[in-house]
Order: C-alpha cells, then structure tokens, then sequence
C-alpha cells in the first residue's frame, strides 16, 4: 500500500513539472502578432541597460499609415518605381534616417524619440550596422523600423545583379539577426533605383520605400535650415529624409530635437510603415 502511494505522489510530481517545462517552452517561443520574437536571434547581444517603459506595447500594436490587409501575401510586388508617400487618413508623417547606426549620433536621435513617444524608420548599411547590434536591438525594441540601406552605399545602377543581391542580402542577415527579423522595407543609396534592385529587394520580401522631403542634412546646411525643411514640407503622408551616419551630423540632431516637438504640436503623428507582406 505504502508503494503504491509512493509511486503516485512521484507519477503527480512529474506531471506537474512537465507542465512547467511546457508553459515556459510556449512562453520563450511566443512571437508578438505582426512583429519579431520576444527576444533577439542569432549572435545579437542582450538587450542594452536603456529600455523605456512600455516600449513592447508598440510592437504588439505598430503604428501605421496603411489600411490592415484581409490576407497577408507573401512576398511583395515588384515594383517599377519606389514608394513616395504614406498612404491612409489623418495628419500622418514618416521620419526616416539612412547611413547608420553610428554610435557618435544614433543614440542622441534615438533619445530625442523616446522622449517624445514616436517612432521612425533607420534604413542602416550593413557596415555600420555590423559593428553597432547593441543600437539595432534597442531599434527594434522601442518600436522603430529598421530597414536596408545596402551593405556599402555604392550607387546600384553601377552593379550587376549578383553585386547588389549581395549587398542586400549580406545587409539583410544583420538587421535579422540583431532584430529577430529581417527586414521588409529597403532604400537605394542615393535615390538611385534601378530595376534590378526592384526585383532582388521583393525577392527578398523587401518594398522600396524613398522619400518626399529631403532635409539635405548632409550637406551641413544649419540646424535652423534643416527645421524649415521638414517644417515647410510638413503634410499628411510625407516621408522626411535625415542621416544619421556618414558625417558630421551634431545638426540633424540637434534640428530634430527642435522640430519633433513642433510638429505633434501641430497635430502630427509621426509614424512607422505597416509590414504588409510576410
């Protein structure tokens, strides 16, 4: 008698430690609807000291300028030319930078954000992005976009196909193993397109995404001449172009800083593109 209840006492612990197993496994392999694991994949570092309160909210709820599709499609339609504007209803803007992550800049933007509770879209190079996944990760973590710039930022209608599969391609491997995901939007350095780099970037489930306001910020106009920029272009579904990498950009900081807060004033939502294909 003693046996027997021995043996069922043991037959309940272990089931009851299965279960544990169980739930922790679901809990470790659940993924966000619409967005990235919980964690990051690959060699990606851990998750950086600075981490704002409620940042998985947003990637439980993105926001977005596009209407939610009924079914989500695979892979992207090749286009013949990029994507100028956001699409959708109200007062809605994308910020985008190029070129980075850059240490020196991309924290200081990536700050100026959280502060203000909006979101952008950071088109890295692979280069860059290589040496700095601890910024990749917080990207992703506080709800940015994080899309392709190419691995070198050489100009595309220059390369053969296989050269341009490879500079996306390679670009592609660090942004998901950084972020959990690979990304799903790409830009062509210098605006130059090409119908190669259309092809390859929807082969590789990427929409191409250029820019309705262009900041020039590069060119180290002034902080007070890159805010007229973005302020006189201001309007529903244009997309701002910034750099935050690839030169002095204390300016495009410090504009941004002065701007973000301007436009929400002004009745601004400064938002993120919706991923519309798996």
């Amino acid at each position: 008698m003693k046996k027997d209840q021995l043996l069922t006492r043991r037959r309940a612990l272990l089931a009851g430690a299965a279960a544990v197993g169980a739930a922790g496994t679901a809990g470790a392999l659940a993924v966000t609807p619409g967005n990235r694991p919980a964690g990051p994949a690959g060699p990606a570092p851990g998750p950086p000291a600075h981490r704002p309160m409620g940042s998985s909210a947003y990637r439980l709820q993105p926001l977005t300028g596009y209407g939610a599709p009924a079914a989500v499609p695979r892979r992207p339609p090749v286009r013949s030319e990029p994507i100028l504007r956001l699409t959708g209803r109200g007062r809605t803007m994308l910020l985008t930078f190029d070129d980075g992550p850059d240490p020196r800049y991309t924290p200081d933007i990536l700050d100026t954000l959280a502060k203000y509770d909006v979101r952008a879209t950071f088109f890295v190079c692979g280069e860059m992005a290589d040496y700095n996944r601890d910024l990749l990760y917080r990207m992703a973590d506080e709800g940015h976009v994080v899309g392709n710039h190419t691995w070198s930022h050489p100009l595309l209608t220059r390369l053969g196909r296989r050269r341009i599969r490879s500079e996306m391609e390679r670009t592609s491997e660090v942004v998901e193993q950084a972020c959990g995901e690979p990304p799903r939007w790409f830009r062509a350095p210098y605006g130059a397109w090409n119908r190669a780099a259309f092809q390859l970037g929807a082969e590789l489930g990427m929409e191409p995404l250029a820019w309705t306001v262009d900041t020039l910020d590069w060119t180290t106009p002034g902080t007070g001449t890159i805010v007229d920029r973005v302020e006189d272009g201001a309007a529903p579904g244009v997309v701002v172009l910034s750099h935050d990498a690839g030169g002095d950009r204390s300016q495009s900081v410090r504009a941004l800083r002065r701007y973000v807060p301007e436009l929400l004033d002004s009745g601004y939502h400064l938002t993120v593109p919706r991923r519309r294909y798996a």
